[in-house]
């Protein structure tokens, strides 16, 4: 997705902001900047980990968002590559009327009550006849949020593969593919999805990632936003009030049905900084973690994206010393002056180590 842009009649606009913004670099900025406490030094380390955290405060949220239930208002995807000892790749021939006969991974909905890993298992097992465990997810997809689909790689931990005489509503049977040999298939986007598993298992570019089960009743991302500078480095982050106390976190940014997980962040970001936001580029770059816990249909059916994103000049050439300035009292820079924890997060920018999420 490109970066938030104004229409064609708001060209002008956008071209004063543009130079205004470029003139930061030469202009004096006074920073306000929180000091970052251990808490949120702790809660940054267990995103990094691929660590869950509850979901106390959401800081933004749109008019129209609601608590998800699975059927009803969201569907969840899972899919499933599985390699062989030769490395060939495990299909389903699929049963559905409108792709009978075709070839596909195995893949299906979520039930009510299960977790993703439950739901990847249990498909697994209908469709291709074998038990199975996940290594890592590989890539989320998502499509306006009226679906998402979870990726992931597999390996077989028992039962046998599925032959044409137990065919059921399910699947007709299922065999291993050396991608070579020529198959009709349901569709060519799972090859991407393979081509990923293949060079995760040849080179795993990420750390393993899994869902960890705890609760959200909405479909949501908590981002580690980063601004970086000459190896200085800032954070993002959200305040919440109570009392006489305020209590700094990493802001939690909800989703509407009918825009992207991703268009969230681009819309959070002109929220949070309406002066500049024509000249900023904001960049999901991956995902930290994922949080599900589907036990309790209709409260807790949400998911929270743990992801990481940058904010950066969208003018060529432009630079800032320091983290653009917010118009919203409600969000503050930090800058982190952990040592190990700042090495951490650059050392994942800059090897950009995290499972990918795509919007289609």
């Amino acid at each position: 997705m490109a970066p938030l842009l104004p229409r064609k009649s708001d060209r002008n606009e956008q071209i004063e902001s543009q130079i205004s913004y470029a003139r930061l670099n030469t202009a004096p900025v006074i920073l306000q900047v929180s000091r970052m406490d251990e808490a949120v030094e702790k809660e940054v380390k267990r995103m990094l980990n691929g660590e869950g955290r509850e979901v106390p405060d959401l800081d933004s949220v749109p008019d129209h968002a609601q608590a998800v239930t699975l059927k009803r208002n969201i569907c969840y995807i899972v899919s499933a590559v599985i390699f062989n000892s030769e490395g060939n790749v495990l299909m389903v021939q699929e049963a559905k009327r409108d792709c009978y006969g075709y070839w596909y991974l195995p893949a299906g909905r979520m039930e009510a009550g299960e977790s993703i890993r439950d739901a990847l298992r249990r498909e697994v097992k209908e469709e291709a006849g074998f038990e199975c465990e996940p290594i890592t997810m590989l890539l989320v997809q998502e499509q306006w949020r009226n679906w998402i689909r979870f990726t992931f790689l597999a390996e077989v931990t028992g039962g046998s593969l599925k032959t044409i005489a137990e065919a059921d509503s399910e699947s007709l049977q299922a065999q291993w593919w050396d991608r070579k040999a020529p198959l009709t298939l349901r569709g060519q986007d799972i090859l991407s999805l393979i081509d990923a598993g293949v060079r995760y298992r040849q080179k795993p570019w990420f750390p393993v990632s899994l869902p960890v089960n705890m609760p959200c009743s909405v479909v949501c991302q908590r981002p580690l936003f980063v601004f970086s500078c000459e190896e200085r480095l800032w954070l993002l982050l959200a305040k919440h009030t109570a009392g006489s106390e305020t209590r700094l976190h990493l802001p939690v940014i909800v989703s509407e049905k009918g825009y992207s997980i991703e268009w969230a962040g681009y819309k959070f970001v002109k929220d949070c900084m309406q002066a500049m936001h024509r000249a900023l580029h904001f960049n999901m770059l991956g995902i930290l973690g994922v949080q599900h816990d589907g036990r309790v249909l209709g409260q807790s059916d949400g998911i929270c994206f743990n992801t990481f994103a940058t904010l950066d000049p969208s003018v060529e050439g432009a630079e800032l010393s320091s983290p653009p300035l917010p118009d919203n009292e409600m969000y503050t820079w930090c800058e982190v002056t952990n040592q190990s924890l700042k090495g951490q997060i650059l050392q994942r920018l800059k090897d950009r180590s995290f499972p990918p999420m795509k919007s289609l």
